[in-house]
C-alpha cells in the first residue's frame, strides 16, 4: 500500500541519506513528495524549494538537525500527516512533544530500514 512521503530536507546529492530516501521510497511503489534547499528533480520527484501545502500525507519524513525543524514546526503540523519519521540525527523532544499535542504520531527510526525490512 502506497503511503505519501513527504521528504523534509530533501538534497540532489546522491551521498546524502534523504537522496537515498527518495530513491527507496520511489522505488518501493510509495507516492514521494520534497521539499529542499535547492529546487531539482529525482527519480520523477520534484524537489520543491517553496513550502506546499500537500495533502493526503501519510509521512513527514525529517532530514533537518533539531536546530533547523524549528522553522517548520507550525509547516508540519498543518500539513496534518498521519505520522512523522525521526530519522537518525533528527531526534527532537520538543516536536515530539507539539505532535503528541496535534494527536500526529510519530517514531524514532531510519526511513531507509523500515523500507528495507518491509516495516514503513
Amino acid at each position: 500500500m502506497s503511503k505519501k512521503t513527504l521528504v523534509l530536507g530533501a538534497s540532489l546529492k546522491l551521498d546524502r541519506y534523504s537522496n537515498i530516501a527518495i530513491r527507496k521510497l520511489v522505488k518501493y511503489g510509495h507516492d514521494t513528495v520534497a521539499f529542499g534547499m535547492k529546487a531539482g528533480e529525482l527519480m520523477g520527484v520534484t524537489i520543491d524549494k517553496e513550502l506546499e501545502q500537500y495533502q493526503d500525507l501519510d509521512t513527514v519524513t525529517l532530514y533537518l538537525n533539531p536546530t533547523r525543524q524549528k522553522e517548520y514546526y507550525n509547516y508540519i503540523i498543518g500539513l496534518h500527516p498521519k505520522r512523522v519519521i525521526f530519522n537518525p540525527g533528527t531526534e527532537n523532544p520538543e516536536l515530539y512533544a507539539l505532535l503528541k499535542e496535534n494527536n500526529i504520531d510519530f517514531e524514532v527510526a531510519c526511513t531507509l530500514v523500515l523500507l528495507s525490512t518491509n516495516q514503513y
